[in-house]
């Protein structure tokens, strides 16, 4: 003992001589007594109860520790002992007050030194069950480096501050209203005494709201209204930027979800999430700010919160939905949750506006919730149900086949997973059933609507009396039942009555269950409209009549005037009118109906598909009945086909969403047909040319020249050309996709280019000399295509069949064709393929009568009367140029072979129709002038023998004269030109592409197919892979001049789109070759070669030395045809044609 007082008198007097130097590292566990998040914590060093030394203000992490690593020097000779405090700062800049203490140490010098130079940590007493605690580090010094430096001015605002702060740590510790009244009155005191201008306003409100907040929390304290324009009036002056800004957000936040959990406010819980959405970016990973904000009391309530929100589909509403998304990343469990919510939001929107952007971005959503979902985050059906019921409003409006293949296989999956005894089990079976009637109304699959009732009459059964949907069961049980009703057409006497009684009551208990202000109302009142027109179709009662129209107008009275279901509504209340103009013959009623058809067809916010087929019934129901406006009907339907066909951003897409609508193919010649009839020849011109050149000039679309449009407006022509090529390079990539939710992507990303594409060329619009730019041709711009020789178009329609003859200048001529039918002209066509069949198995010295008789056949009922009006009115020349451009069943028959077999009296022959004029055939008048226009620009002539005699295995048999064929036109063209062969192993897809780009002349020996059903799979045959007509068609070869295709059906067209010419010569002129001989069926390559030899050697004249001229071609291959007729059988002298210039 008396040692030890010996080395306390030797420390003190080496205290009086030396300095302390106190390093605070760290604090650990620093719970705020009143759990309000502190700006930072500070410590506080006081000597005789007076502050010495304060720390700077560290930020409280989320683990609550805290680093400083700061430093002071001190004297111990000024007291014995001094105190040490950690308190919470709630301003990171300025403070008001001292804080909020959560520890409170005494220490003597001797305390510290007894740690030596290691870091040892102080422990202090318990705050909300831990103890505080710091960890430090004293060194005894000679000198005094650091000059103490506290800004604290004792005052009464900081004093009162001070006692507020510690009667409301009393209160977060013993619950007395007494303590919080305190701390209220004190803080109170502090804002009064802090007006407006003072630097301490916004923290005098703060605290002033915490401790209000607090006592409401508890119920200790009413008036959250006032506390939360506290917050907001803070807030406001916490500008972005200001160091408390993050936290002032914090604050507002917290008490607005405070009021909205006790009094369930939407506008509170919608702040929150935008605050939070500002909030979350500004606080730093790993502080306790974060960590708290982010956490499940406070980003992750405020989303919960929003997810229980009504669905609201105004632009606040989601964008609400899209700030909830952003509080939720990737690997967020509230993620799937928000993500439904959102798809919710937008799919509403797009039912009532028809914006294809909403519905897009909800499926988009909906495939991610569903993907998280199969991973495991909660269980898919509700999810697969959302995605398969949006995917199906999307083939509703754009007609895309795999969405409602999709849409069933998620259906079927959803119901999968919910069993018998599933609580939801009755909204998969409505769901799924509805998909499949669907399904039927388009493949009419007998299977799909007899398990559609089946699925529905189950789910009526889980809904039963009472049941809040059962209404939607009920109509849904009405629309199968009417659906098989109208495809079985079962006689009275088989039950009709009775079904369509069951229909009309089921129909009605749906009605009467739903409620007047139900989104769904008029679909309602749609069925029960379908139901009694079908009973009055049969019983002829009137009063189901008025009332089906009655209800159709209610639908309509039901939805606001862009609401995309008003067309359907229009469609039905067209139904009405017609059966019962069709029963009373009253002309108001006819016009009534086609009144809503024209509305229908022109409802701006529907999809293409309904709005299509609408424009289809009323090209019938003009042409059925007469009524005037059946051209206007045929020009509405092209001008839609035109505008569906273009959202396609491939030539496969396009193809496929053209056959949807197969039953209005030969709607261009009906077209045609009905001007005609009404004596506008040039609009007949106009019409079939536009319902004939859709696919070939939406294709082209992209590869217009614009050298006019570049020397009137660089600039508009460049951003044009640059558009052209982002819209060209997103259709190439989308052809590639195989992943649906890739493919939605890139499918609105078209659409967007598409968009902006489309705003281009209407700029280019509005420059007068380009008022019709892309536009579809006119009578006079199609003219152009008849400057070398007039065109023949030969219209096949069930109204009439007739020719129009385009001459070089003035009007077309009419030509009817009164003795033969489309029906005659099927029945042809089917002679003609039996005839050619007979003929490959006869000997070539046998008379082909079938042929003959055939070919007389087209002479006299076709091509005679043509003949007559180009000798007798046009005044055409003998051996002068014709075109002919076949449309329908013409298509399919050897027109140029036309020949009356007759023979003089003088014993000569009656001329035939390729003795009188050289012909030749164009797809399209558009593809001859496209033609035209890039003949200006002619290349050095280089020439290409491409031949492949051997394929590859599987793939047809070997075609011996091949290489003799490729050796006979490598003799025959012109030593001028720079010549290659290509055949055997090198005659490969990508070495036959290659060729077709880098050379300007080519033939082609090989094996072909046309395939009708996909025209564009049709393939010339090579060593590895097919050259298909797509490969093809996606080159633009503008220098190519010539090809010859020696191979089997070349020049045979497309039996699905409406009544357009498919095939591989149409490809090969499209991609740029100018003038094509192509073949209409098989060709023998044993007798090929003599056409080939004498076509090359008319074509290249030895008095025409290195002249290699592609308009020549259809001279030489009349010449070469009449040259072999003793050589070569007449199918085989038939097959080939002659398309282009």
């Amino acid at each position: 003992m008396p040692r030890l007082r010996v080395v306390r008198r030797l420390i003190r007097r080496s205290l009086r001589e030396r300095y302390i130097r106190l390093e605070v590292l760290s604090g650990k566990d620093l719970k705020v007594p009143s759990q309000r998040i502190p700006a930072g914590i500070y410590i506080s060093i006081n000597v005789d109860s007076r502050r010495c030394w304060k720390s700077a203000i560290s930020v409280l992490s989320s683990e609550e520790s805290a680093v400083w690593a700061d430093t002071v020097t001190l004297s111990p000779q000024a007291s014995p002992a001094f105190s040490v405090e950690i308190r919470a700062s709630y301003e990171a800049d300025r403070m008001l007050g001292s804080g909020q203490l959560i520890g409170k140490l005494q220490l003597s010098w001797h305390d510290l030194l007894n740690h030596g130079d290691e870091p040892f940590k102080l422990s202090f007493p318990s705050v909300r069950g831990v103890h505080p605690s710091l960890t430090l580090k004293v060194a005894v010094v000679h000198a005094c480096d650091d000059a103490l430096s506290d800004s604290f001015i004792d005052c009464k605002i900081d004093r009162d501050t001070d006692a507020a702060h510690a009667r409301l740590a009393k209160y977060a510790k013993r619950k007395r209203v007494s303590h919080l009244k305190a701390a209220v009155q004190h803080f109170q005191l502090v804002l009064d005494q802090c007006p407006v201008s003072h630097p301490d306003h916004a923290a005098a409100l703060t605290n002033l709201a915490w401790a209000r907040l607090g006592g409401y929390i508890r119920n200790d304290l009413q008036g959250i209204d006032a506390t939360t324009s506290l917050f907001r009036e803070a807030l406001a002056l916490r500008p972005q930027h200001h160091p408390d800004h993050p936290l002032y957000l914090y604050n507002l936040s917290e008490a607005l979800n405070w009021r909205h959990d006790k009094e369930s406010t939407a506008a509170d819980i919608r702040e929150a999430a935008q605050l939070y959405h500002e909030l979350l970016p500004l606080c730093q990973e790993g502080t306790c700010l974060r960590s708290i904000a982010a956490g499940k009391n406070g980003v992750d309530y405020v989303i919960g919160r929003c997810n229980d929100l009504p669905i609201d589909a105004s632009e606040e509403g989601i964008c609400l939905r899209r700030v909830v998304l952003e509080l939720c990343p990737q690997g967020h469990q509230l993620r799937p949750r928000a993500l439904d919510r959102l798809a919710w939001a937008l799919r509403p929107r797009f039912t009532q506006h028809g914006n294809i952007d909403d519905l897009d971005e909800s499926i988009q959503y909906l495939r991610e919730a569903v993907s998280l979902c199969l991973e495991g985050h909660s269980d898919p059906a509700y999810h697969l149900n959302n995605l398969a019921y949006s995917l199906g409003l999307r083939f509703d409006h754009q007609g895309k086949p795999n969405d409602l293949d999709e849409a069933i296989s998620f259906y079927e999956e959803a119901l999968h997973r919910r069993p018998v005894g599933h609580e939801y089990r009755d909204t998969s079976l409505d769901n799924l059933g509805q998909a499949l009637i669907t399904r039927f109304n388009k493949h009419e699959d007998i299977d799909d609507i007899t398990r559609a009732i089946s699925l529905h009459r189950e789910a009526l059964t889980l809904r039963p009396p009472g049941h809040p949907r059962r209404d939607t069961t009920l109509n849904n049980l009405a629309l199968a039942l009417d659906t098989r009703y109208g495809y079985e057409e079962l006689d009275v006497s088989e039950g009709l009555d009775e079904d369509l009684n069951e229909v009309i009551d089921l129909c009605r208990e749906s009605l009467r269950l739903t409620q007047l202000d139900h989104p769904e109302r008029h679909r309602v009142l749609w069925s029960l409209s379908s139901t009694l027109l079908s009973r009055f179709t049969h019983t002829r009662k009137n009063e189901d009549v008025e009332e089906a129209i009655t209800l159709c107008q209610e639908s309509l009275a039901a939805l606001t005037s862009l609401h995309p279901d008003r067309c359907f509504s229009y469609g039905w209340l067209k139904n009405a009118y017609l059966s019962r103009y069709r029963i009373l013959h009253d002309p108001a009623d006819l016009a009534l109906a086609v009144e809503n058809l024209r509305l229908a067809s022109r409802h701006p916010t529907q999809g293409f598909p309904a709005r299509l087929v609408n424009a289809y019934d009323w090209t019938v129901t003009a042409e059925d009945y007469s009524h005037a406006s059946a051209l206007e009907a045929y020009a509405t339907f092209f001008e839609l086909l035109d505008g569906h066909l273009a959202t396609r951003s491939s030539t496969i897409s396009r193809r496929e969403a053209a056959a949807a609508f197969h039953y209005a193919r030969l709607l261009p010649v009906d077209a045609a047909s009905c001007a005609i009839r009404c004596d506008n020849v040039r609009h007949a011109v106009e019409l079939v040319e536009r319902g004939r050149d859709q696919q070939w000039s939406l294709a082209s679309r992209l590869k217009t020249p614009v050298e006019d449009l570049a020397s009137a407006n660089p600039k508009l022509a460049h951003n044009y050309l640059e558009l052209s090529k982002l819209v060209s390079n997103a259709a190439q990539d989308s052809t590639t996709i195989t992943d649906r939710a890739a493919a939605d992507l890139a499918a609105t990303k078209f659409r967007k280019l598409m968009e902006q594409w489309e705003a281009a060329v209407a700029e280019i619009r509005s420059l007068q000399t380009f008022s019709r730019f892309l536009l579809p041709p006119l009578y006079a711009d199609l003219q152009a295509a008849a400057r070398h020789g007039p065109i023949i178009i030969l219209i096949a329609s069930k109204y009439s069949c007739s020719a129009i003859i385009v001459p070089t200048s003035g009007d077309p001529h009419h030509v009817p064709l009164s003795s033969i039918t489309l029906a005659d002209l099927k029945t042809l066509k089917d002679r003609f393929t039996r005839a050619i069949r007979h003929a490959s198995r006869m000997d070539p010295a046998e008379t082909r009568t079938d042929l003959i008789v055939l070919l007389r056949t087209v002479w006299d009922e076709i091509m005679l009367p043509i003949v007559t009006v180009l000798e007798n009115v046009l005044k055409r020349k003998r051996h002068s140029r014709i075109w002919l451009c076949p449309t329908a069943a013409f298509t399919s028959i050897p027109l140029h072979a036309a020949n009356p077999f007759l023979t003089r009296a003088d014993r000569s022959k009656e001329p035939c129709l390729e003795d009188l004029y050289i012909c030749s055939y164009t797809p399209t008048l558009s593809a001859l002038i496209r033609s035209r226009q890039i003949m200006k620009k002619r290349a050095t002539p280089s020439f290409v023998a491409i031949g492949q005699g051997q394929p590859g295995a599987g793939r047809g048999k070997a075609l011996s004269a091949v290489d003799s064929e490729l050796e006979l036109v490598h003799e025959l063209v012109p030593a001028t030109a720079n010549r290659t062969t290509i055949s055997g192993d090198a005659a490969t897809r990508a070495g036959a592409l290659e060729a077709l780009e880098e050379n300007t002349w080519v033939h082609l020996a090989c094996h072909g197919k046309q395939d009708p059903a996909q025209p564009y799979d049709s393939h010339f045959v090579m060593r590895d892979e097919h050259l298909t007509l797509l490969d093809i068609m996606d080159k633009h070869i503008p220098h190519a001049e010539f090809a010859f295709l020696s191979a089997c059906h070349t020049a045979v067209g497309d039996e699905q789109t409406p009544d357009e010419v498919i095939h591989l010569a149409a490809g090969l002129q499209f991609s740029g070759f100018k003038s094509v001989v192509g073949t209409l069926w098989e060709v023998d390559d044993a007798v090929a070669k003599h056409i080939v030899k004498a076509f090359y050697t008319y074509l290249f004249h030895p008095k025409e030395v290195g002249v290699m001229d592609p308009t020549k071609a259809a001279w030489a291959l009349n010449c070469a045809t009449h040259a072999v007729k003793k050589k070569v059988p007449l199918e085989q002298r038939m097959v080939f044609i002659h398309i282009g210039v």
